[in-house]
């Protein structure tokens, strides 16, 4: 069993800052990529930013130079840092992870969603 739990989220200002957390655990030998998405009502989930298990990452052109993602091998943690934040970035925010098991198969979770709103 895997168990993927995100932190982070909340209200904040146009312009400031927040951070989201999302931590995988579990019968997991790594985490092949971990990235989060992002879901507005109406649209479809679209991805904000990943990084593979090589640490290269990518990022949504929308949100470059203002968002970076980062990764924690040691406890398949993932962090987004949020800086600059805009009304339009506002959504409920997935973590996604792809892990590979013991067994060496791989297998894809979700979170629960965090809510980002960002409002004057």
């Amino acid at each position: 069993q895997v168990q993927v739990v995100e932190s982070g989220g909340g209200l904040v200002q146009p312009g400031g800052s927040l951070r989201l957390s999302c931590a995988a655990s579990g019968s997991i030998f790594s985490c092949d990529y971990m990235g989060w998405y992002r879901q507005t009502p109406g649209n479809q989930r679209a991805l904000v930013a990943a990084v593979d298990s090589r640490g290269v990452t990518n990022y949504a052109d929308s949100v470059k130079g203002r968002f970076t993602i980062s990764k924690e091998n040691a406890n398949n943690t993932v962090t987004l840092q949020m800086n600059s934040l805009k009304p339009e970035d506002a959504a409920v925010y997935y973590c996604y992870v792809v892990i590979v098991s013991y067994k060496s198969l791989k297998y894809q979770y979700w979170g629960q969603g965090t809510q980002v709103t960002v409002s004057s």
